[in-house]
């Protein structure tokens, strides 16, 4: 163990970069685009998971790092990495990930579509009969939308919009000249993949992609002159929103002016084929403002995040198989989901608990007379959400409807911005989260009277209130009646609406009030219990670990000996294994079917187990910048349950990566001894299995 001298838990050394540790995720959710355990289309899924993670990674990250370079104004990370040192270990890292798309994407799945009948083909691999009538489809369908934009000195420099795909062409005229014009590709008109028609119009399950189809007929868009080449390039352009609220506007209006910032904001990354001629990519950078650093050569396809279009083809024998989510069974034979949550706390881990409880919840509330209020925060919503169709129906039933929308949502802005109107047209009373902070804790109040007085029954989850996403994220639910938490819901929500400045909550952790301190002290007390009695254990599984004061305050644990097993799926800044710093400390990360994003957190406590669920991570955004609930496990019989849950997820030697000192991940293997364990197919064969599990039992 390191001497007190020479232990510092601050260390540059003991951290590990944000951005890096984010781009070794996303090589673990590669590798499961090349595991064939995975039907065929689900590791379609996956690679497309990587590409829209990667676009999202430019548009966010690397343009951050981007500004803070130009305008010379940084904090260096924990780790110590300037942004300008940064970029270059970014390019370097997604070059390598360019590769593996590429031989995952042509070795590897394009092989195996084919084999399954579902092929991508060239124009020249068409039938004359199948030629002519793509030649007829193209005239008819694809043409008259096309818009070829000349590139010289007489005109400006088209402007080339976020993410979408391009071909550059370079022409040449009969007197020898060469000219240059762009063409973008219309895949969100008519998707990437184009299925290749007869003149028979039958289905068929061979694709070509939309830009190869243009190339072939860029004749008819430039008549008398020759095409001596087109290439594919692509731009990311900088997605962050800058919201200003000046006398004359509100939040709503200030998010809405802010959002054509993403559509038109600063180009960050330049996608070509690498056939591309070098003049013509110094031409597109420099027009774009645009750095060799920022430049990207990219072999094969071009744009993963249109691989989508391929899951969702009607082949369910190259899907996961479907399985029925559980129903507690209160729930199923009761019609009153009140008199059950007032007997007894309810827990729900969704996808295998079913949202449908969660959904009548909401439905009964709307119409029941003696629901007087329903109030509830909002990050996330489906395009069609029976929550939202819930409570305008609450609101025609005479109830008092508060809906904290949180219009900030990354990426779901304008869909914020669509339900907050219709939910004020039918009188809810719509909060547009906070100016300064996101408000990201999912919390539901509703407040009923009863024979015997008023009460508050409170809903808290680790997910959205969004029926699709329950299905593929891994959350964790809770319904309860507990008196000290539904106090706490009423005065966050008052907080959230009004004036309330409330520094304390009885039962609740709310960032960025008293959560940070909240889990320092528990650190804090798990250490006291290591130094008395020698069995401090610390348990936690979250999305994200890369507050430097949290990190520290576990250096300081595993230093005194407490024991720590973290499950964490993404970024994670800790370094485990360092002798006398963390080697008491494993962390695993699972990457399989369901995204993992429930939060557990779990204190031995010296024999008095506590177990917090909630919406936050250990992420700096989420204890400085954000609102965030966690609260404590009441039950004991669901406390331990989700223990045992925990386990579960922890002996997972199937889907899980072990973080190692130096930064890398490797999957875990059973041992000889071992069960293999793959803890989301477990669960799913246990579904429900944890709402008969009791106290202390095995």
């Amino acid at each position: 163990m390191a001497t007190e001298e020479a232990f510092n838990p601050k260390d540059p050394d003991y951290y590990i970069n944000r951005e890096l540790s984010w781009l070794s995720f996303n090589r673990r959710v590669l590798a499961e685009a090349n595991d064939s355990r995975h039907p065929l289309l689900e590791q379609v899924k996956f690679l497309a998971i990587c590409g829209s993670n990667l676009d999202e990674f430019f548009m966010v990250r690397v343009s951050g790092l981007r500004h803070q370079v130009k305008d010379g104004i940084w904090k260096l990370p924990p780790d110590g990495t300037a942004p300008a040192d940064l970029l270059w270990k970014i390019q370097i890292e997604v070059d390598e990930l360019y590769c593996l798309y590429e031989e995952t994407w042509s070795r590897s799945l394009l092989p195996a579509l084919s084999d399954a009948g579902i092929s991508i083909v060239q124009f020249s691999q068409l039938t004359d009969d199948e030629k002519e009538a793509m030649h007829d489809y193209f005239q008819s369908t694809i043409y008259p939308i096309l818009t070829p934009m000349a590139i010289d000195a007489a005109r400006s420099f088209p402007f080339i919009s976020n993410l979408s795909l391009n071909l550059a062409v370079v022409l040449g005229s009969t007197d020898g000249r060469r000219y240059l014009a762009r063409i973008k590709i219309p895949s969100l008109t008519f998707g990437r993949f184009i299925p290749v028609k007869s003149s028979s119009g039958a289905p068929s399950s061979r694709f070509i992609l939309l830009e190869d189809l243009v190339a072939e007929h860029l004749g008819s868009l430039f008549p008398g002159m020759s095409v001596e080449g087109a290439y594919r390039f692509r731009v990311t352009r900088d997605a962050e929103i800058k919201v200003v609220i000046d006398d004359a506007s509100d939040l709503l209006t200030a998010v809405e002016d802010s959002i054509e910032c993403r559509r038109t904001g600063v180009p960050v990354r330049l996608e070509v084929d690498p056939a591309m001629p070098p003049r013509l990519i110094l031409l597109l950078s420099e027009r774009l403002g645009l750095k060799e650093i920022d430049v990207y050569g990219v072999s094969g396809f071009i744009g993963h995040n249109d691989l989508w279009q391929l899951h969702d083809l009607s082949r369910p024998d190259l899907l996961d198989e479907p399985f029925v989510p559980h129903i507690t069974n209160p729930l199923v034979h009761e019609e009153d989901i009140f008199d059950v949550a007032r007997s007894r706390d309810i827990l729900f881990y969704h996808p295998y608990d079913s949202f449908i409880p969660i959904v009548r919840l909401f439905r009964q509330a709307a119409i029941d007379p003696d629901v007087l209020a329903i109030k509830i925060t909002m990050y996330r919503i489906d395009k069609k959400s029976p929550i939202v169709d819930a409570l305008m129906k609450a609101r025609q039933h005479g109830k008092q409807v508060t809906v904290v929308l949180e219009l900030k949502a990354k990426f779901d802005e304008l869909n914020n911005i669509t339900w907050a109107r219709a939910l004020e047209q039918e009188g809810v009373h719509v909060v547009y989260g906070h100016e300064r902070l996101k408000v990201h804790a999912k919390v539901a109040l509703i407040i009923r009277r009863e024979a015997d007085g008023i009460y508050r029954y409170v809903h808290l989850s680790s997910g959205n209130y969004n029926t699709v996403t329950t299905r593929i994220y891994g959350d964790i639910g809770y319904l309860t009646a507990d008196p000290d938490i539904g106090a706490d819901a009423t005065e966050l929500f008052n907080h959230l609406t009004g004036y309330v400045d409330r520094q304390e909550y009885r039962k609740l952790l709310v960032a960025p009030i008293n959560l940070r301190q909240g889990i320092l002290n528990r650190i804090e007390r798990e250490i006291e219990h290591q130094k008395r009695d020698q069995n401090g254990y610390i348990a936690l599984k979250l999305n994200g670990l890369l507050d430097p004061d949290i990190i520290s305050a576990l250096y300081q644990a595993s230093h005194e000996g407490v024991r720590m097993d973290l499950n964490v799926r993404g970024l994670c800044a800790l370094r485990p294994g360092i002798a006398g710093v963390s080697d008491t400390i494993s962390v695993t990360s699972i990457v399989g079917r369901f995204l993992e994003h429930a939060r557990i957190y779990y204190f031995h406590n010296g024999g008095d187990d506590e177990v917090l669920l909630g919406s936050s991570d250990m992420m700096q955004r989420n204890l400085r910048r954000r609102v965030e609930v966690l609260f404590p496990v009441r039950d004991p019989a669901i406390r331990s349950a989700l223990i045992r849950i925990m386990r579960v997820h922890l002996s997972d030697n199937q889907k899980s990566w072990r973080l190692n000192t130096d930064g890398s991940y490797d999957r875990i293997h059973p041992e000889n001894t071992d069960k293999a364990c793959n803890s989301q197919e477990w669960l799913i064969q246990h579904r429900g299995a944890w709402h008969g599990w009791k106290e202390r039992e095995d």
